[in-house]
């Protein structure tokens, strides 16, 4: 009998040692030993620390440490159905160990040349499908797809600020590519915080019943064409759809740098559209002009144009015309880079030719 006590006492006293002599790394996996795998959907209380969890047995709450591993899935929005495999705590929480997700998009076409990059934060309404995206000009609605890129970013969590490039999809829609934490300074119209600062929000004024509309200030971009305006704002690079309602009578050429004030709303396709654009100022007519030397030339507008100066690549050379009595445009919205028109045009008694209408070609 004294012998077994003896033996006894002697593996105890080889498992304290073990114990005591485990490298702290083993000890830590014991630490995540998984209890359990759960099923249920994000909801909307959850935060970067703090998983809530709609279950079939009630809600959980399962905290969420650096080296959860949330590889299989990183978008913990409203409404995502997760898979969390879970373990015991010291601090009484049930802790995730693994986070996956079977969610899949379906494969659409992305036009690449449409990219841009925005900064915003997320909005609580955001699901695993849409991603509703506070910018300083507005919410983004953004689709999510199994091929966004999230390498980048922490837990794609509500409230929080992100940059994200994004291009148009064949259904319309704008697409996420990727997305990455950022800690710059977000600007939204929102008036939403994350742990950054905002500027107050852009004047409202009402188009219709409807519809209201939000002005913003910017620059035209490179990539902008006839129908899709890329405006440069302080917040990010803002696209704009130019449509058969856009006023843009004051804010015709669109040249890059051109500097906009553009009244926007929120489309049925999501896209921001162009109610009012803005440019330039043009003068009052104040010379008079020749109608005996009116003639209709054909070329393309070069990228030193502005709303006052219209410059005219032609196949001789180019030319300059002042736009001070254009009266007619046909045949398209704005002016572009390289778009191709036919104007007509009389010498001033200032000795330059002045615009009195254009047709788009």
């Amino acid at each position: 009998m004294k012998k077994r006590r003896i033996i006894k006492f002697l593996l105890d006293l080889c498992l304290a040692i073990g114990m005591v002599m485990m490298p702290l790394n083993e000890m830590e996996a014991q630490a995540q030993e998984v209890i359990a795998t759960v099923e249920g959907t994000v909801l909307s209380e959850t935060t970067q620390e703090l998983l809530h969890l709609s279950t079939k047995e009630g809600k959980m709450e399962i905290k969420l440490d650096s080296n959860t591993d949330a590889s299989g899935c990183k978008l913990l929005l409203t409404g995502e159905k997760i898979n969390v495999s879970v373990s015991h705590g010291s601090d009484g929480y049930l802790h995730a160990v693994k986070i996956t997700s079977s969610t899949k998009t379906p494969g659409i076409t992305i036009d690449s040349s449409t990219s841009v990059t925005v900064t915003g934060i997320i909005n609580a309404k955001s699901n695993s499908e849409i991603l509703f995206f506070d910018t300083e000009c507005g919410t983004m609605e953004l689709k999510l797809d199994a091929t966004t890129d999230i390498s980048n970013s922490s837990l794609l969590v509500a409230g929080k600020a992100y940059e994200i490039v994004c291009a148009r999809g064949s259904d319309a829609y704008m697409h996420a590519l990727s997305i990455k934490d950022t800690s710059a300074i977000v600007k939204t119209s929102s008036g939403k915080t994350a742990n950054i600062s905002l500027l107050t929000p852009a004047p409202v004024a009402a188009l219709d019943s409807n519809i209201v509309t939000t002005t913003v200030k910017g620059t035209v971009g490179s990539k902008t064409k006839e129908n899709l305006l890329y405006l440069e704002t302080e917040g990010g690079t803002m696209l704009v759809v130019i449509d058969s309602k856009t006023d843009s009578t004051k804010g015709l050429v669109l040249t890059p740098e051109t500097k906009l004030t553009v009244s926007v709303y929120r489309g049925a396709d999501a896209y921001m559209h162009a109610a009012v654009i803005t440019g330039g100022n043009r003068e009052p007519l104040t010379a008079t002009l020749d109608q005996s030397t009116k003639a209709t030339v054909t070329g393309t507008i070069s990228d030193k144009s502005t709303e006052e100066m219209l410059y005219l690549d032609l196949e001789y050379g180019e030319m300059k015309l002042k736009t001070d009595a254009l009266k007619e445009v046909k045949g398209l919205k704005v002016l572009v880079e390289d778009k191709k028109v036919s104007v007509t045009c009389e010498r001033g008694s200032d000795a330059y030719m002045h615009v009195t209408s254009i047709t788009g070609l």
